[in-house]
């Protein structure tokens, strides 16, 4: 087998690596959750998807978003409170699960970390779509008006996960200084990152 096949097997499987783990640590600390009267609960799940996106690039970090979907719709207790099953995503709090894809995605495109006013604005992007999604269905399901769901589900939490966004930039930056991702750079062509350091 040629090395170039081999170094391309190896990612691949580091690639599955990384979706596995983030979509397991995005489970993990949904369940650090403070329930509010909204039926929304205070979670790290905006921190655990945000940092999948800095550290693991778009494509990556989607994947990994779409497995913890998954995994809810198919049950699993993945959520927070333990709790799992297809309701989750059609439910009073499924706009912001799906909300999660455009907010991965747009952090990935921002890259590791927030240099660039541009990555700003591109995780804020996200974050803003993340909320947008949270309120509309929020307000289909409940019958309530647009405003009055945002004040419900969405105003109560801007401050929290604004600050989840650039502390996990911040865990981004810090572990790629002695982890780095290959899969951010190279799905910008960038093959030189295909190696990981300090993992075998």
């Amino acid at each position: 087998m040629k090395r170039r096949d081999v170094r391309e097997r190896s990612l691949k499987t580091k690639k599955l690596v990384y979706i596995a783990l983030f979509a397991a640590l995005t489970a993990v600390l949904s369940q650090i959750s403070i329930p509010l009267p909204s039926g929304v609960p205070l979670t790290l799940q905006t921190f655990a998807v945000a940092f999948a996106g800095f550290f693991l690039g778009w494509k990556c970090s989607l994947a990994s978003v779409a497995v913890y979907l998954a995994l809810c719709a198919c049950g699993a207790p993945v959520c927070a409170g333990f709790t799992g099953g297809f309701y989750k995503l059609i439910g009073v709090t499924g706009g912001f699960l799906w909300g999660f894809l455009p907010l991965a995605a747009l952090c990935g495109v921002a890259g590791e970390g927030l240099k660039r006013p541009a990555s700003v604005l591109l995780a804020a992007a996200g974050l803003a779509l993340c909320h947008m999604a949270g309120v509309g269905q929020y307000a289909l399901v409940t019958g309530s008006e647009l405003g009055a769901s945002a004040l419900a589900v969405s105003v109560p939490y801007i401050a929290k996960d604004v600050l989840s966004v650039l502390l996990a930039a911040l865990a981004a930056r810090a572990v790629a200084r002695r982890v780095r991702s290959p899969f951010a750079r190279a799905e910008q062509g960038e093959s030189s990152l295909i190696k990981i350091k300090h993992i075998s």
